[in-house]
Order: C-alpha cells, then structure tokens, then sequence
C-alpha cells in the first residue's frame, strides 16, 4: 500500500495537472496607455458561459497636470486633475472555435466618470482684447455608454492581450465656482459634443 504521503503528492499533482489543462475562466488587466495621462485603468473580466463575459473596470487618475493655452497662443500654468471612473460592459464572443475569452467579441457597456481639477483658467473679452487669468476649482461628472469591437488574445493559458474600439455617448456637466470654465477645459471632453471613440489595449494575467 502506498503511504499517505506518497497518495497526498499523487493527488496534489494531479490536481496540478487537471489545474493546468482547464481553461482560465478569470482576467485582470491594465491598460498599457494611460499611464500617459497619470492614470491607473485595471479591469476584471470573468466567463459566464460558453459564449459571454462580463467585465468590470475602474480607472483612477491621480494630478494629471496640463499646461494652458490662452487666446493669443501663450502658454501659462495650467490645471491638475484628479478623479476616477467605473465601467462595467457584457462581451458577446462571436467565434466558434474559441471559448469565451478568447477571440473576436462585441461589448455594450456603461460608463461613469468623476474628474476634480484645480489650477488656473484663462478667459478673453472681445470688446477690450484683454485676456485674464484666474484661479478655480471645477468638477466634472459625466454618465453614458457605448459598444466596442475587440479581440482578445490568451496565450500559454496565462497571458491576456485585449484590443477593443467604438463609439460612445456621454452626458456630462461642469460644477465651478467660476461661470466661465467649459468641458473642454477637461480632457477628453468637448463642449458641443456628447459622442467620442473608446479604444484601449490591456494586457493582463488569466487565472
């Protein structure tokens, strides 16, 4: 009869072994371009079936600094922001020879974003050509969604790589102690525009 102990590594190492041959059902990613804008954007997806996922992101953006152009082109001390967003989407896997989680996929998501700055605005008065400057504090939150296009790539059965793009749609607003500041004076948003593209790249550790 073997011993306990030679029957405990039997089974720990068939364990191991079925462990390695079962596909990863778990996804943690980091988007490997927005530490550009000192943001810090990590994702969780998991498999539901099959043929979907469900995915939960969270961004975090820690003084992120821009200098600012006034109307004449000069350039001053600019702004710091700071703030955070969530985004939870579901991903339709549209190939057949692969599981979820790995291939071509379609994504309806949802988005919201909280952005705090604080720094220096710059404002023109066209009846005496003067240009001021002053001080302010500003927010910015803003609710939407979208659908994105992707592939998603696992390799060895450890290793994500994830390339998404699409349309998305964003209601946002402006709370100031100054009148003057806009959404664009936040980056990423336009005044007279709601529509913008989503894309990412991640890579990220299956498990």
């Amino acid at each position: 009869m073997p011993s306990l102990l030679t029957r405990s590594l039997l089974v720990a190492g068939a364990l191991l072994v079925f462990s390695q041959v079962q596909a990863q059902t778990n996804v943690i990613k980091l988007d490997i371009f927005q530490p550009i804008v000192n943001t810090a954007a990590l994702s969780f997806e998991h498999k539901l079936t099959e043929a979907s996922s469900f995915q939960f992101g969270v961004s975090f953006t820690a003084n992120y600094r821009e200098d600012g152009y006034d109307y004449s082109g000069s350039s001053y001390e600019g702004r710091k922001t700071s703030g955070f967003g969530i985004m939870p989407e579901y991903r339709f896997y549209l190939s057949e020879k692969h599981p979820a989680m790995e291939g071509f996929y379609v994504a309806p998501f949802l988005r919201y974003q909280y952005l705090s700055q604080t720094g220096s605005y710059s404002s023109y008065d066209p009846l005496t050509g003067n240009i001021t400057y002053r001080k302010a504090d500003a927010s910015l939150n803003a609710f939407g969604g979208g659908v994105v296009v992707g592939r998603h790539w696992i390799f060895k059965q450890r290793f994500s790589l994830d390339a998404l793009l699409g349309p998305s749609y964003m209601v946002s607003g402006v709370t100031s102690d100054d009148r003057n500041v806009e959404k664009s004076n936040f980056l990423g948003f336009y005044d007279d525009m709601n529509y913008c593209l989503r894309g990412a790249i991640t890579f990220g550790i299956a498990f």
